[in-house]
This record gives structure tokens, sequence and C-alpha cells, in this order.
């Protein structure tokens, strides 16, 4: 009886777990059709993705090829401009179009898309869906997008791309099929360095964004594109740290960009700084440059926002300081006290550069002023010619030095300025026209002016150089104390994008303070800088 009773409970058991494996089957079964039912929607949402965004009446594309070829030459240029090209076949039955700018189009790609569309049967008629099956099954590239519209499809082939189109449908595929031209990497002319990277960046905006990338691989690192100037069309990248960066900075960096009104931007930077910042008049730079991407991938990772604007080498750093603008790459390539030593000899030559011919010309005016220790200051004759008068030439000859050597030839260069410097220097000392002393002091401040890590900034330097000098002439001690107040006082009041110009002596700063002043191991520099008011306020784990 146990054995029957065995043997049957068994075959219940069986019965039980056959049951239970048809059920799971089923299951399966019911999993696997509504696993397939998704993949089909998901493969008809991905079919559907890119589809042309709507446009108005006026703006469409023409379904009739030879329409499209009529707005082509209405609107792009074409068969007026050699460069506008459009590369007429004929695939699976359907008359077809590339369109692109013969400039920008890279061959190798096109080449390709062409070679994949002619395995197309010529006998057999393609539905009217033509561009859905292009789209999926034919166009060998990474990044295509649809456009009902003209003024869209335009726009993006002055871009570079290239627009397909097909005949009867009136919409385009849009390929990024293009290739710039572009100079490779080189050092920066400006920020040269003894020890570190040589790259720097170039004209194009695309391999910039890529050398700050190789930087900073951080998924929070956000580039949002814009387009500034109606004729130019010019991309415009700001660059920031989403959990780092001051969110209103970026926002009002981002409205005063989108609101600028102009037909075009062909200078890049700087007509973007002057439609932004809104410089005015005045001499002192409210933005800085850097050629570098470690230093542009420094000031990210300290909380500042960046701005890259195609055909432009150079960055501009968001917000700035006078203090940022006297600091230099080469002082954090060093060692700690090397780096604050080079730093305190920088800090001398700009203040030489600003204040030495001011001071030494109302020492040698007024020798009553002079300290005992400062005998050697004056000048025993003073030639032909008043000293303001020397002093004013010899900065006029700086420039033109300057200027020349600029449009000089590289070759020539060295020869021009043997020629400036020693011939004519000498020259007018023997003829009595000018003393060696204005030569002398001269040529320290020219030095200092030079040593000055921010082009912009030793050019403004000068600037208050001159007024301080023109001062002292007209009004003695009182002018050059008064000059130099009112210089100061106008640099406290100015701001870059909200920020104090002359911060973190004004509003004053200690710990900022001795960060400018010293070069301080990176082990203490645990924080980041007040002034951009980051989200994250330290740069190190606590403990």
């Amino acid at each position: 009886m146990r054995s029957a009773e065995t043997r049957e409970a068994g075959r219940d058991s069986g019965a039980h777990d056959e049951r239970s494996l048809e059920s799971g089957r089923g299951q399966e079964s019911e999993r696997g059709r509504e696993g397939e039912k998704n993949r089909e929607a998901g493969a008809a949402s991905g079919a559907s993705q890119g589809r042309g965004e709507e446009a108005e009446p006026d703006d469409r594309i023409e379904p009739r090829f030879e329409e499209w070829l009529d707005q082509l030459r209405e609107f792009a240029g074409y068969e007026a401009s050699f460069d506008v090209q459009v590369r007429q076949m004929t695939f699976g039955g359907r008359r077809t179009g590339l369109l692109f700018l013969s400039t920008f189009a890279k061959d190798s790609a096109l080449t390709e898309i062409l070679k994949r569309l002619s395995y197309l049967d010529p006998e057999s008629e393609v539905d009217r869906d033509a561009l859905e099956s292009y789209l999926l099954l034919y166009v060998p590239a990474i990044q295509v997008t649809r456009t009902r519209s003209r003024s869209k499809m335009i726009e993006e082939m002055l871009i570079g791309n290239t627009a397909l189109y097909v005949d009867g449908d009136s919409e385009v595929l849009l390929i990024d099929a293009k290739q710039y031209p572009a100079r490779t990497p080189d050092e920066p002319v400006l920020e040269k360095v003894v020890r570190g990277s040589k790259d720097g960046f170039t004209e194009t905006l695309l391999v910039n964004v890529a050398l700050v990338r190789r930087r900073i691989r951080d998924p929070r690192l956000r580039f949002e594109i814009l387009k500034v100037g109606k004729r130019t069309q010019t991309d415009v990248a700001i660059g920031y740290i989403e959990d780092i960066a001051d969110p209103k900075l970026i926002e009002s960096l981002r409205d005063k960009i989108q609101a600028v009104n102009i037909d075009g931007i062909p200078l890049a930077d700087k007509q973007l700084e002057e439609m932004t910042v809104k410089t005015n008049w005045n001499p002192f730079p409210l933005v800085r440059y850097s050629e570098r991407p470690d230093v542009v991938a420094s000031h990210l990772l300290d909380g500042s926002v960046t701005v890259i604007v195609d055909t432009s080498p150079s960055v501009m750093l968001l917000p700035t300081t006078y203090f940022d603008l006297i600091q230099h790459a080469e002082e954090n390539r060093q060692s700690p006290f090397i780096g604050t030593y080079l730093r305190w000899v920088r800090f001398f030559g700009i203040l030489s550069s600003i204040y030495l011919l001011p001071l030494w010309y109302l020492f040698a005016q007024n020798a009553y002023l002079r300290p005992h220790w400062l005998w050697f200051l004056g000048a025993d004759k003073t030639g032909q010619l008043p000293l303001i008068v020397q002093f004013l030439l010899v900065e006029i000859g700086v420039d033109l030095m300057r200027l020349a050597a600029v449009h000089t030839p590289s070759p020539l260069v060295t020869a021009m300025s043997l020629v400036s410097a020693i011939l004519v220097g000498d020259i007018a000392v023997k003829t009595g026209l000018f003393v060696n002393e204005v030569i002398l002091y001269m040529a320290v401040s020219a030095i200092g002016m030079f040593a000055t890590p921010s082009y912009e900034l030793g050019l403004a330097n000068r600037i208050v150089r001159l007024a301080l000098l023109l001062a002292t002439y007209l009004f003695q001690v009182m002018g050059f104390v008064i000059c130099a107040t009112v210089i100061f006082i106008a640099l406290v009041l100015v701001r870059s994008f909200n920020a104090p110009y002359m911060w973190p002596l004004l509003p004053f700063n200690a710990k900022a303070l001795f960060a400018v002043a010293f070069r301080r191991p990176l082990p203490e520099n645990k924080t980041r800088p007040s002034i951009y008011r980051t989200k994250r306020n330290r740069k190190q784990p606590v403990g």
C-alpha cells in the first residue's frame, strides 16, 4: 500500500511539476511577447527620432526636385557661388541630391555614403518614405537629423553639414560630414613655460573643447553651445562644471550672450567681450584670456566659467580680478618657494612699469623730496629737450618698435630690434636729445610691462604710467598723489560680472590675499576662491 501511495504521490508531484513547468513556459512566452512588443515599440520610437520639425508655410522645403533647386538658387547662392554644390544621382528609382559646401565637405565620408546608396537596385522602386529607409539602412554617419525647414537646411549647410534630399519628400537628412581647416595645437605664444605641456588652443572650437575634456574627465563638465551674429552665426560654447560653478553666473552669462544683436563677430572673442561685458572706455581688461588648456582646466575646477568662441585660439575666463591677470602658469610648475620668488619678481616688474618713471621724474624735478639714500636719482644734464618731452617721445618710440616687431617678418625681427635699440638710442643720447637716465628707466619700465602675464593689462598699465607722468608734470606732488588715488578708486569701483575687480584687496580677504602673494603647496590649497561663489567650497575631502 505504501508503495502504491508513493507512486500515486509521485505521479501527482510529476503532474504538478509539469503544470508548473508549463506555467513557467507560458509566463516566459508571455514575457517574450511583451519584450517583442517593447522592442518593436522601441524600434518604432527610434525610427521616429530625428523627424523634421514643422516649418512655417513660407519656409518649407519643396517636394519636387526642380523646385528644390530653385529654392537653392534663390536662398543659398547655388550656381552663383562656386563652393555651393549639389551632387545629383538616382538611387532605387528616386532622384536624390547632396547639398554641401565643397570647402567644408569631408570627401571620404560623403564618398562612403554614395557608395552605400549605390547598392540599391536601380530597377526597384523605393517606397515613399525613402528618407526613413536611408536613415536606418544606408547612411553610414554618426550624427544624422531631419528637418522640414528650408532656412534650417541652409544654415546647416553653411556650417559645413550635408543635406540629403530625395525627390518627392518635403524634408531632408542633415548629415554631419564636415571637416574644417585646422592647425595642430602648438605652444602658446604669450603663455610659454619652461616645464609643462606645450599644446595650446587653436582656431577650431571642437579641438579646444577636446583639449579641455582631455584634462577634466568629469561627466558633470558642461559645454553649452550658442550662436551669435545674424550673418556670421558664430558658435560660442559656455563651459563650466555643473556641481561647482555658480548657477547665477552661468544664467547671467547665457542671457547676455543670447541678447547680443549684431550682424556678426568676425573678430571672435574680443567683439563678444565688448558686447557682453561692456567695458566702454575702461582701458583695464575685465576678462582674462588664456591660450593654455591646463590653465583653463584649473580655473574650471576652481569654479570659473569659460567662454570658447569658434575661430579664436584663446578662451575667456569669468569672472576676472586684477590679481588674476598678474598670475602665470610657470609659478605652479616650480616648487612653492621658487614659485613665490618668481611671483614677487613679477610683482616688482609690474610696479616698476607703472611707478618708476613718474617717481624718477618727480624726484629729478624736486630734489628736496628725494631721500638721502636715493642720492643717485636725478640727472645732472637735462638734454636739449625738456624731460617730459623726452619721456613722451621715448614712450611713443617703444610703441613704434613694438608695432614694427609685430609687422616685421620673423627673420628680420632681430635685426630690426638691434637697429632700433642700439643705433637710435645711442645716437639720440650722443646728440644730446636724450639723457642716459631717461633711456635706462624707460628700458626698465618696458621690461616690467613685457613681464606682465596679461598683454592687455600691460597696455593698460602703460596708459596709467602716461597719466601719472602728465599729472606729475602739471601739478608736481599733488598731481601724482591725486592721479594715483583716482585710478585706484576707479579700479575698486569696477566689477567683472558682479565680482569686485580688486578682490581680495578690497573687499579685504586675508586668506585669499595670502594665496595671491604666496604660491602655497598644493596640499594646503584645500578650498576654492570665494569670489566664484561655488556650490562646493572644498577641493579636497575633509580628513
